[in-house]
């Protein structure tokens, strides 16, 4: 893995002078850091932008770029590290070749490749993709077979790949806000989702879907809560529609978590609330306005539940801080 751990390392071609951009990623990013080379294609002009998350037993990271040859080799194989990639094609065409196979990634699809094997990676459009790197010994307590698993196309309609998909860009926009318990409790929750979206090894399993699965999913309904929060149509129906699963699954995540889907709502619709009544910017808001715009139909209802919860009344939290 890297020594890089905890930290976001983000590159991007924007602001790098056009002749100068195959060498500067040569020799920052692909040397030191990915340990491959690059070959851009010819007749276009080269452009990537990369975010990197290292963690400890995992490290994400996020490409997008123009069409482009990838390839670890020789001296680069040298290094002795054999940690396993999953690498997943966003969007584009991709020709992955490894141990003497070859194998076309459509959107979506994922790919199992072995760091310590001669690779390439062959963006032949214009295109995205996530790549996971985990420790080969936790890869191969989890997973049936490396050898098995290795060069074989994962289908985009496996679920468990869309949610690690999923998961692992929730870790890389929220990157070093993230405290360090909850970056163990993610790197674990990463590793099962992995595992089932390759396929797991039969003692294993039962455990990778109990804890990955339903991690990931009350990691992304919270998520879909706090950004929709303020939307009135919001509802355990629309939560499950978007996580593809029944209300009654949602209402259990939650329920497991020691909360309900209300509760939770109504918790960040206060929390919201709360803050703009703090912010001297928002002090000629009406409180009326501050309720109904954070999601709540029913003054009275908002007012008692407010007071429950910060043992004030909202203009009592306005009036300490005016």
């Amino acid at each position: 893995m890297t020594d890089l751990d905890n930290c976001i390392v983000e590159f991007s071609t924007n602001h790098i002078p056009e002749k100068d951009r195959i060498a500067f990623w040569r020799e920052h990013y692909g040397h030191v850091m990915l340990r491959v080379d690059l070959e851009p294609a010819r007749d276009a002009a080269f452009e990537a932008r990369i975010a990197s998350l290292a963690l400890p037993g995992l490290q994400l990271m996020e490409a997008s770029s123009s069409p482009v040859k990838i390839s670890r080799n020789g001296r680069y194989l040298a290094d002795g590290n054999d940690d396993v990639l999953v690498a997943v094609n966003r969007t584009g065409s991709v020709n992955i070749a490894s141990g003497g196979r070859e194998q076309s990634l459509r959107e979506g699809e994922a790919i199992v490749l072995s760091g310590g094997e001669a690779a390439s990676f062959h963006r032949t459009s214009v295109g995205r993709s996530i790549t996971l790197r985990v420790p080969r010994a936790m890869f191969e307590q989890t997973v049936v077979s490396l050898d098995d698993a290795l060069m074989r196309p994962i289908p985009a309609d496996r679920g468990a790949l869309r949610l690690l998909v999923d998961y692992a860009g929730w870790l890389l926009n929220a990157g070093s806000s993230i405290d360090q318990q909850l970056r163990n409790v993610s790197v674990r929750h990463v590793q099962d989702l992995l595992a089932l979206a390759v396929g797991p090894a039969a003692d294993f399993a039962d455990t990778a879907r109990t804890r990955g699965l339903r991690a990931a999913r009350l990691k992304l309904a919270k998520s879909y809560v706090v950004a929709h929060s303020n939307r009135r149509d919001i509802s355990v129906g629309t939560l499950a529609a978007s996580l593809n699963v029944t209300p009654r699954y949602v209402q259990r995540l939650f329920e497991a978590d020691g909360t309900t889907f209300s509760e939770f709502l109504i918790g960040r619709r206060l929390a919201r609330a709360h803050r703009l009544l703090c912010e001297p910017s928002a002090s000629q808001i009406a409180i009326s306005t501050i309720a109904y715009d954070v999601g709540f139909g029913d003054l009275s209802y908002f007012n008692r539940r407010f007071r429950q919860q910060y043992g004030l009344t909202p203009r009592e939290v306005r009036g300490d801080r005016t």
